[in-house]
């Protein structure tokens, strides 16, 4: 019998079949080497824990809970996890939100990786600027460093013009100061930080910032979600790669006239959704990406 790519994947693990998007990219700095080693992370996004809508996702109450067993599954155990936003779907109500946000936290705990990293997205965070949001999750931005690899979490979703902000801004600005320039740097990010669809919100307002400051580094990544597809692009010589979503997919930016979910498809569930793995090797000069679907 034919194995079936899903199988394939899962025995393949995060070591096996890469989609590698970018041109080259500098290796880390000499003195990077000797605490660089190759590693595997997973990216999770748009989970929108709490949303109801039968003809987008009839699944909606299981869906979550499938990405983690599809996580725990894996064949290569990842060294963390990052959740890049929009844990929760919105509410108006301050309970609701703090019940959602709850509930997501308990679902993920889960994972048998239990290094699990969160950002917010707009619909945890933007209608009490992540105060909700920081009860259950600490800081919205923050900086870490793993096996030689630097990784900054902004947060451009607490501010509800869709802003990173000046105070943020010279907080990034002071972390990257630390940095030599060869340095491999990974940002998180839950919008695009480049303007790929303002009609939609599928932009940051004072994004360009953040990118010229990136400019100077010779190994940049950013990840993100938001868009709920998988989409890459490229500024200048920084690569963005968007996250598929765990609730529903939306349409290729501007491909249609009205922001909508995709319907769902009895005949391909789960269709569109997925989590990422991303690897990480001192001697390759681009992070690898494998793409899994649910």
């Amino acid at each position: 019998m034919a194995m079936q790519r899903r199988e394939f994947l899962r025995l393949a693990g995060l070591g096996g079949i890469f989609l590698v998007t970018g041109p080259g990219r500098s290796a880390l700095a000499a003195g990077e080497q000797s605490q660089a080693e190759e590693f595997t992370f997973v990216q999770m996004s748009d989970s929108h824990w709490g949303f109801s809508g039968p003809a987008v996702n009839p699944e909606a109450a299981v869906t979550l809970k499938k990405a983690v067993d599809e996580v725990n599954g894996l064949a290569k155990r990842p060294d963390f996890i990052v959740f890049t936003g929009d844990l929760t779907h919105t509410t108006d109500d301050p309970q609701e939100r703090r019940k959602r946000l709850g509930e997501f936290k308990e679902i993920i705990s889960g994972l048998t990786v239990k290094d699990v990293k969160f950002i917010p997205g707009e619909h945890d965070a933007s209608l009490d600027n992540g105060e909700a949001y920081k009860e259950f999750f600490g800081q919205t931005h923050y900086a870490f460093s793993h096996k030689g690899v630097h990784f900054i979490a902004l947060d451009n979703v607490s501010d509800p013009t869709a802003s990173i902000g000046d105070e943020q801004l010279q907080w990034f600005g002071a972390q990257l100061a630390k940095l030599d320039k060869n340095d491999r740097v990974v940002v998180l990010a839950h919008r695009p930080l480049f303007d790929l669809y303002p009609q939609w919100d599928w932009a940051t307002r004072d994004g360009a910032k953040a990118v010229e400051m990136l400019t100077p580094f010779a190994d940049v990544t950013v990840l993100y979600g938001h868009i709920h597809q998988e989409n890459h692009f490229m500024t200048g010589s920084i690569p963005h790669h968007a996250a598929k979503s765990l609730i529903f997919p939306l349409p290729a930016p501007g491909s249609v006239p009205k922001r909508v979910p995709i319907a769902w498809d009895p005949a391909a569930p789960f269709k569109g959704l997925g989590v990422r793995g991303v690897g990480a090797a001192p001697a390759k000069k681009n992070l690898e990406l494998t793409e899994y679907p649910l």
